[in-house]
């Protein structure tokens, strides 16, 4: 038989770090570890008591189990509208700049096919997230990383931007509140950004997940005026009320950008599930205490994760935001990775390595807040323990 070798794409990308690690947990799990992950970004509690309500009685209704429409129910674009006019002060039209996705890790996928042939330039953040640079990768092009440092606050060093092949480069990746250092965008910084874009021809595509998590102001970058001629921001349901798995998003921008995505969607999925789309547009109808309930939850969670960066020596910066905690590790310690694996194997606990998502991030790790505080807790406990043992 002749062999059979896999597309070049296929070589080009790794399997995703916490594909592999995650597997490793569950075997040390199966050999009696008991493992505390706090490594991975996904809610722990459940949504909504009445949108759970709406997904079950939609779903007992025979008549809803059929495909949909690729833009979605026009009640869950006209919820997506207000959302964004309630919560960020943004007016967007829900008939031709509001695009509902199946998660906005899936809009990474379309929105790189939209813009991007083979060989252009897109610019990713170091640190940043990984699926920026593996989609980019996927569809063949040319990487620019960007720097994010600690030193200049986790934003763009805009006079190092201006000394990259601007010519060459069609899009650029940001995320504020970033992931993973929790840093928050000002709106100075947005401004500075979309005029960085209109200036170069470059496509500012905004990932904005996270910015009702421990935030009293969320921002958007569609507050700037005429950021939605550059602009795509994506947004989801993920973080903001417990439905990772539910795999709600969306995409805004103006309406041409929008019927370019629309074309490589429609050629990519079926529509959503109704039921699921009816019990979102609920979930956006939540009143605040729905959000101020959210926020105590993380604080709660948050005071545990900085008494165990204490307890670790890392430094981290209070004014951080989002679902996570960034520190960086004492300087007796080589890397994030060199901590992370000391503290899996010796204290059972599993912290992320920054490593994973840049260079930048080599000497850092990021604690997840999607545990209960009894299992942060008995985090803190076993890294206590570790290190007295370790010096006697």
């Amino acid at each position: 038989m002749k062999q059979i070798i896999p597309a070049t794409r296929v070589t080009d990308v790794k399997e995703y770090y916490f594909s592999k690690k995650l597997r490793e947990i569950a075997q040390l799990n199966q050999q009696g570890a008991d493992i505390i992950s706090l490594g991975i970004g996904g809610p722990d509690r459940a949504p909504s008591s009445k949108v759970i309500t709406t997904l079950q009685g939609t779903a007992a209704i025979e008549t809803n189990h059929s495909y949909q429409s690729y833009t979605g129910l026009p009640e869950l674009r006209k919820a997506f509208a207000k959302w964004y006019s309630d919560k960020y002060g943004v007016v967007l039209d829900p008939e031709s700049e509001i695009l509902p996705l199946i998660g906005s890790k899936e809009g990474v996928l379309h929105i790189s096919l939209t813009f991007l042939n083979p060989g252009d330039g897109v610019l990713v953040p170091d640190p940043g997230y990984p699926t920026y640079t593996s989609v980019s990768r996927l569809v063949g092009a040319k990487i620019f990383t960007y720097d994010l440092t600690e030193e200049k606050g986790w934003l763009p060093d805009f006079e190092a931007l201006e000394k990259l092949p601007l010519n060459a480069i069609k899009l650029m990746w940001i995320n504020y509140p970033h992931m993973p250092t929790g840093r928050q965008a000002d709106f100075e910084t947005f401004r500075k950004i979309v005029e960085f874009g209109k200036k170069h021809g470059i496509v500012i595509a905004h990932d904005n997940p996270y910015s009702f998590i421990l935030n009293r102001e969320p921002m958007s970058i569609l507050q700037v005026e005429g950021a939605i001629d550059i602009c795509v921001e994506l947004n989801s349901l993920s973080k903001s009320h417990n439905m990772a798995g539910w795999r709600i998003g969306m995409a805004a921008s103006n309406p041409t950008f929008i019927s370019w995505i629309l074309k490589v969607k429609s050629n990519i999925d079926s529509g959503q599930f109704k039921p699921m789309m009816l019990a979102a547009a609920d979930a956006l109808k939540l009143d605040q205490s729905w959000y101020d309930d959210l926020y105590e939850l993380y604080a709660e969670r948050r005071k545990i994760a900085e008494d165990i960066m204490k307890e670790l020596d890392c430094y981290y910066d209070p004014s951080q935001k989002g679902l996570f905690l960034w520190g960086k590790v004492p300087g007796y310690i080589k890397s994030g990775e060199e901590l992370a694996d000391e503290l899996l194997y010796n204290a059972r606990v599993f912290v992320t390595p920054g490593f994973i998502f840049g260079k930048n991030g080599e000497k850092y790790i990021r604690i997840s807040l999607c545990a209960p505080p009894e299992k942060l807790n008995e985090a803190l406990k076993r890294i206590k323990e570790y290190k007295i043992d370790k010096k006697s």
